[in-house]
């Protein structure tokens, strides 16, 4: 101990980790839930998350809480790429004791189907239009995480992903307007995306069909880019 110091001169509080994971499914963006299988709110929806152990770091505490309570394989979770959002303080935050959550997010495509356990007794993806009520106070730390994805889409590629692995300009629209949740304009969107260095690259070869009266679209792949500059922003006012 170092002289001096006293660490029993300052109350005791916990720290805990919550983890906003986002995917999109059926054309609707969806948030990963568990139901609470204790007190306090038990069998009310929250996010998934726990205590941190003294022994690890607010990460390593967030993906074993993602693993044990919702069944996520140890590889899917260990494979995740999580950023951390921001630290919520507020000492009436949780009923049990003075409790400070580190709040981790994420936007992935392709995540299997969840299962409760640990501290869960069900963990399933719900549309995030439908995940309210939310325990404790995070229905704040979803509002958070939603503006963080969305701002994820305007700087980087990442909508790429959730297309196939050869897609037309309409369903990379499709995506942003799910996880923003508004209608673009299809020429504004076109030019735009036409004209950001790297963002995608035509496909050679027969344009595909899309099912409607127009002419058939052409098939495009995600380009070299991480970065996409200029930044593709969402329409003004559209901010969580």
């Amino acid at each position: 101990m170092m002289e001096g110091y006293d660490p029993g001169a300052f109350p005791p509080f916990a720290v805990t980790v919550d983890l906003a994971v986002f995917t999109v499914r059926e054309q609707r963006l969806h948030v990963l839930l568990v139901q609470r299988g204790e007190e306090p709110y038990r069998g009310a929806w929250a996010l998934p998350g726990g205590f941190v152990r003294p022994s690890e770091s607010a990460e390593e505490a967030a993906r074993r809480e993602l693993a044990e309570e919702t069944g996520l394989s140890q590889q899917t979770v260990a494979d995740l790429h999580l950023e951390q959002l921001r630290t919520y303080s507020d000492p009436e935050r949780d009923p049990r004791m003075r409790v400070v959550s580190v709040a981790y997010t994420a936007l992935l495509p392709d995540l299997p189907e969840p299962r409760g356990g640990g501290d869960a007794a069900h963990a399933q993806w719900v549309p995030l239009s439908d995940a309210a009520p939310l325990a404790f106070d995070h229905e704040r730390i979803l509002a958070d995480a939603h503006d963080r994805i969305g701002a994820k889409l305007e700087y980087t590629c990442l909508a790429t992903s959730f297309c196939p692995r050869e897609f037309t300009l309409g369903e990379l629209q499709r995506v942003y307007e799910t996880v923003w949740d508004v209608e673009l304009d299809r020429p504004n969107f076109r030019r735009k995306v036409l004209t950001t260095p790297g963002f995608v690259e035509q496909v050679e070869g027969p344009p595909r069909r899309t099912g409607g009266r127009g002419k058939p679209a052409a098939l495009y792949r995600a380009g070299a880019a991480s970065a996409l500059h200029p930044p593709l922003l969402r329409p003004e006012g559209r901010h969580q």
